[in-house]
């Protein structure tokens, strides 16, 4: 992911647009903030109507498919917000051992169902925000985190968590959106922000800064400096690996010895 960025030259008028007005509100959540709370009540709303049975589960689906490489088979797995482990459909072998975290526990109710079905044994941990992780040192053999490291913030915190928990050699794998490209910016202006001006008062440029603080570039910066890079793919123009054309960025990181 090398060269100038479009967002770089562009007007703060279009970037605030595209991306959030991030000189005005800043990336930390204001919890009291109006927007804000109206998000809270329907975020839920939002993803079923824009991420599910639509180009918004097409799109997921695509930073799915790096479950293809690997083996998971004897292994004890995190995730944090798996939702419904919608992955699963790419395992080639399941683990021995789950663990699900999430600050909702109805959130870990969608994926516990999953895992009963496919007779996995599992744990469910509800977490706290900004707080160590409830997890033995070196004890979990993989990763798995799906669109969320693009929410969090500092993420470098949440990355030496994970560097904490992670086996040697254990695996960090995933997908994050092409934030702060031109495509996804495009993407969410022709979508996303219509639904919040149809169903919501929410100034859509103030909560994309805080639900998205950072951007994938900088999010694979952390990434090398924390780990080992096994393997990064984007999609959907794998042979043009820039962040402005594409939408999806799938990565393998390896816990370094």
């Amino acid at each position: 992911m090398r060269g100038p960025l479009i967002r770089n030259w562009l007007p703060r008028g279009l970037r605030s647009r595209l991306w959030g007005d991030r000189e005005k509100f800043g990336l930390t959540i204001v919890a009291d903030d109006p927007c804000w709370k109206e998000w809270e009540n329907t975020q839920n709303k939002f993803y079923d109507e824009t991420q599910r049975g639509n180009a918004g589960t097409f799109v997921n689906d695509a930073g799915y498919k790096v479950m293809r490489k690997l083996s998971l088979g004897g292994s004890t797995v995190l995730e944090i917000g798996a939702g419904d482990i919608r992955h699963d459909v790419h395992w080639n072998d399941t683990p021995d051992r789950y663990i699900l975290a999430d600050i909702r526990q109805s959130m870990n109710e969608k994926a516990e169902k999953k895992l009963v079905k496919r007779n996995i044994e599992y744990e469910s941990i509800v977490i706290q925000r900004d707080s160590t992780l409830p997890i033995d040192d070196s004890s979990v053999d993989m990763v798995v985190s799906f669109y969320s490291l693009e929410h969090i913030y500092p993420l470098q915190p949440y990355l030496d968590e994970v560097r904490r928990i992670l086996k040697p050699g254990g695996k960090l794998v995933g997908a994050i959106p092409a934030e702060g490209g031109l495509a996804w910016g495009l993407g969410r202006f022709l979508t996303a922000r219509r639904w919040f001006k149809k169903h919501t008062k929410i100034n859509p440029d103030k909560i994309i800064c805080w639900e998205h603080p950072n951007f994938a570039d900088e999010i694979l910066r952390d990434l090398d400096n924390t780990f080992d890079r096994l393997s990064i793919s984007h999609w959907p123009f794998p042979w043009l690996p820039l962040l402005d054309a594409n939408l999806v960025i799938r990565f393998v990181y390896r816990a370094r010895q």
